[in-house]
């Protein structure tokens, strides 16, 4: 790392650390997250030199996924393989609710993009709509030879859309501490800390040997939830650990936007932020109808079934406790099905066009 590059990762991390520290004032709803994404988003359009190190994002993932798995008492985890009706019926939503945007969106723009031939077109509204991780919406849209600083800029304007519309929905309603079921352990062993960060570190190194989506997050997820519902207790995660996780992914993600950013078809992220709302509204009204199907909060179904990132819907329900295990478990199983599903459906769906 070169040193223009180290000062302005630590003149952001600061900026950062400055806005969060306003949010804690404020009272802000989740400010070790929302405050950073925002003054780093801002500070980034305006064309202020902000950076990311991508080793602390991942490390900020990977306290994040650790301290989650904690919440999967074999109690817990019964609970959520009783609603795995659910949770289908969820995935099912989510593949629908994209590719419905996603034709919304081609409607909208398919004649208007200059440059934009009509196949490379439909992949760039496809791979835009699908609730999924921006990164590996974009690297699937590459492939298909769809425009992916199209694609980028609608994942990530929907995900902050999502990150700061929610949380503060869910403060203004009074919800929060309705989870019955915390953690196995809530005190930290430095010991047992040592210990739970080694065999999680090895889950992530392993996922990423193996070529799987956010290894830094699911890897810790997966390996902290198995010593969890075995009834294994390490350690809790400490408090300003998952609070300096917070700040380093919201870091990663307000980097995304840049000067550029808002001169990138502003028709297009005009309709991109209408059909997030829009999508927001549909999810809530769905989620009202799995709370009454399962007997769940319906707060913890809105979290489990947002079109929001699994990080940032996971760390609201953490920090609100509003169902840790049940809306990481929903948003788990639906970023794995989609990754999985999405590719292959935009083929079956539109291979005599491409």
């Amino acid at each position: 790392m070169s040193s223009r590059f180290f000062v302005r990762v630590f003149g952001t991390l600061l900026l950062a650390l400055a806005a969060a520290g306003l949010c804690l004032l404020l009272h802000a709803p989740l400010p070790w997250m929302i405050g950073p994404l925002l003054a780093v988003s801002i500070a980034s359009i305006l064309g202020q030199p902000t950076a990311s190190y991508t080793p602390l994002r991942n490390g900020g993932q990977w306290v994040i996924g650790a301290a989650l798995g904690l919440y999967f008492t074999p109690s817990v985890s019964a609970l959520v393989v009783s609603v795995w009706w659910a949770i289908g019926l969820a995935i099912v939503w989510a593949l629908a609710l994209g590719w419905l945007f996603g034709q919304w969106l081609h409607r909208r723009h398919g004649d208007e993009m200059r440059g934009v031939t009509g196949p490379a077109m439909r992949a760039t509204t496809y791979f835009a709509g699908a609730i999924g991780g921006a990164s590996e919406m974009t690297l699937l849209a590459e492939r298909a030879g769809a425009r992916t600083d199209l694609v980028a800029a609608a994942h990530s304007l929907r995900l902050m859309v999502v990150t700061v519309t929610i949380p503060f929905a869910m403060q203004f309603s009074g919800l929060h501490g309705l989870d019955t079921l915390p953690p196995l352990i809530r005190d930290v062993r430095w010991g047992g800390l040592g210990w739970l960060a080694l065999a999680t570190g090895v889950g992530a190194l392993l996922m990423r040997a193996s070529g799987r989506t956010n290894p830094w997050f699911i890897g810790p997820l997966l390996v902290a939830m198995g010593l969890t519902m075995t009834g294994t207790t390490l350690s809790a995660v400490p408090t300003w650990l998952s609070n300096a996780a917070q700040l380093v992914i919201a870091v990663s993600l307000g980097v995304r936007f840049s000067r550029e950013f808002l001169y990138t078809a502003p028709r297009w992220l005009a309709s991109v932020a209408l059909g997030t709302v829009a999508m927001l509204v549909l999810c809530g009204a769905f989620a009202v109808l799995l709370a009454w199907g399962t007997g769940l909060h319906w707060a913890t179904m809105v979290l489990g079934t947002s079109p929001g990132g699994i990080a940032e819907m996971a760390i609201t329900a953490k920090v609100l406790q509003l169902g840790v295990p049940v809306v990481t478990a929903f948003q788990v199983c639906r970023l794995v099905a989609v990754l999985l599903i999405v590719g292959p459906l935009y083929s079956r769906l539109y291979a005599k066009s491409v």
